[in-house]
């Protein structure tokens, strides 16, 4: 696997949304009862989604060591597949110990590509009978790992929109500005938390501007990570400056009194709050 793919499983939002979505039809489609989506990781394969018509067969999270899994054999084929009448018959796949774990006898798996081409993991289903999986049902099963690949790519795109959407800039020494724009969902405000303390740890600041002019409120409500990075900052001693409070956040505010309980100091702008650390912006003449 690519490692410029190295997001944590919780990442993979849209992948396992639509995998749930589509492994009904699959299951339908080709008459098996177990539908599911493992992840390769540096030793081991990892479910990250699955679907059991009847009995729980393959759970969510379970994780087998790689040399130990079907998965391999499917990675390693030239077409990127295996396909089984009977695991507990065949002279390879009878031997390995999930098959006795298992105890599943029809088999179909593709390889599933990241963004990059890379091995991402695979694509399987299975049954508790023996089954006989035409070229049809194995291209069919290739079709659904190239639509899942591409929503890879949509939570690899999100995953860095969301990491590169934090614009800290350095002013001066000691001093930093960040401006929060658009909506705080729960992967960005993370985002948000980690590199705003990672800078001001790594580069001994001592005051922090935050812009709120570009944030969105959604159903009245302020984002709870906002206070947690305000009372984090504070706690490293590092002091929070407030600009850019909009009508919207004004109102709210007005309904709400969350701003007034945080250590914080709010100024309308910039220029103020430089005025408030100790700094004067001075025009100079261009001959």
């Amino acid at each position: 696997m690519s490692n410029e793919y190295n997001l944590a499983s919780s990442e993979f939002h849209s992948l396992i949304t639509t995998s749930k979505k589509l492994f009904q039809s699959i299951s339908k489609h080709l008459g098996v009862q177990t539908a599911y989506i493992t992840r390769r990781g540096d030793d081991a394969m990892t479910v990250l989604s699955s679907y059991n018509e009847k009995e729980d067969i393959i759970p969510e999270g379970y994780s087998v060591a790689y040399g130990d899994t079907y998965c391999r054999l499917i990675i390693m084929n030239e077409n990127n597949e295996m396909h089984k009448v009977n695991l507990a018959k065949d002279v390879i796949t009878r031997e390995l110990e999930v098959t006795s774990q298992l105890g599943v006898k029809g088999f179909l798996g593709v390889t599933l590509k990241d963004p990059t081409g890379g091995v991402f993991g695979t694509l399987c289903v299975m049954d508790k009978n023996e089954k006989v999986f035409s070229q049809e049902d194995i291209d069919y099963l290739h079709v659904m790992a190239d639509v899942l690949s591409h929503i890879l790519e949509l939570d690899q795109t999100k995953f860095n929109l969301n990491y590169l959407s934090v614009p800290i800039i350095p002013i001066t020494e000691g001093i930093a500005c960040l401006s929060i724009q658009g909506i705080m969902d729960a992967n960005r405000s993370e985002q948000m938390i980690n590199k705003v303390l990672e800078h001001g740890a790594s580069h001994g600041t001592d005051y922090f501007i935050i812009d709120l002019t570009g944030l969105l409120i959604l159903d009245g409500k302020f984002p709870v990570a906002f206070s947690n990075l305000v009372q984090s900052l504070h706690l490293m001693g590092i002091e929070t400056i407030l600009t850019g409070i909009t009508p919207t956040i004004a109102m709210h505010e007005k309904e709400n009194d969350q701003l007034n309980h945080l250590p914080i100091v709010k100024v309308r702008n910039l220029e103020s709050a430089l005025k408030h650390i100790g700094f004067k912006l001075t025009e100079t003449s261009i001959h």
